[in-house]
């Protein structure tokens, strides 16, 4: 896991607690306190996941978002706030994050939710969720802009339902390589930079 964050202590608190809780599966490889340099720092790393603090000083954590799914297009983005505002964190969707989470001072109260993720799963707050799908309550179904094989709208329905690469992996019968390639593929046809992004198209297209 990367993090981008500039609260030291907070930094350091993952760096300690998250191989413990996580029995060594999980360990921060690096970390940025400029959101500037956050498109380097990943792009040496190559993390699997990369965790971007909404609230840092100029050119700030939305920007971060942008550079490290350029730089890494395959790591999961996981950005915090300590906003409670939905448009913070739908704006951090749409500039390719593929989870939210709620950031308080102590690093132990994140540390569930990014095993989480961590294993696959899409996060985000239960207040968030309910703004998202209302949002899309609102909006006519909208066809998805490529057509899909049934094999592909099936992979696009796990993925809408949070289902995990792992569990893909035994449903198809095949590696997590293969459906972290899969999933790839079929974000660049439906020309969307997240999961987060294809769940919500999904959901337009009455896939749900």
């Amino acid at each position: 896991m990367a993090v981008i964050d500039d609260h030291d202590l907070f930094v350091r608190g993952l760096q300690l607690l998250l191989p413990e809780v996580s029995d060594g599966r999980a360990t921060v490889v690096t970390t940025s306190g400029d959101a500037a340099y956050a498109a380097s720092v990943v792009r040496h790393a190559v993390p699997d996941v990369v965790l971007v603090d909404l609230h840092m000083p100029p050119p700030g954590g939305f920007h971060a978002i942008e550079a490290v799914r350029r730089a890494v297009p395959r790591a999961r983005i996981l950005a915090m706030s300590g906003d409670d505002d939905p448009a913070v964190a739908v704006e951090a969707l749409r500039r390719g994050a593929d989870g939210f989470l709620p950031k308080s001072s102590d690093a132990g109260d994140l540390l569930q939710p990014l095993l989480a993720a961590i294993s696959g799963w899409v996060v985000m707050p239960d207040g968030l969720l309910a703004a998202l799908l209302e949002t899309e309550r609102r909006h006519a179904v909208q066809p998805v802009p490529a057509p899909l094989s049934d094999e592909e709208t099936a992979l696009l329905r796990s993925i809408a339902a949070g289902t995990s690469t792992l569990d893909i992996a035994a449903r198809l019968h095949v590696s997590e390589r293969t459906v972290k390639r899969m999933t790839a593929a079929l974000l660049r046809k439906l020309r969307v930079a997240s999961r987060a992004e294809a769940a919500a198209l999904a959901g337009r297209a009455g896939l749900l």
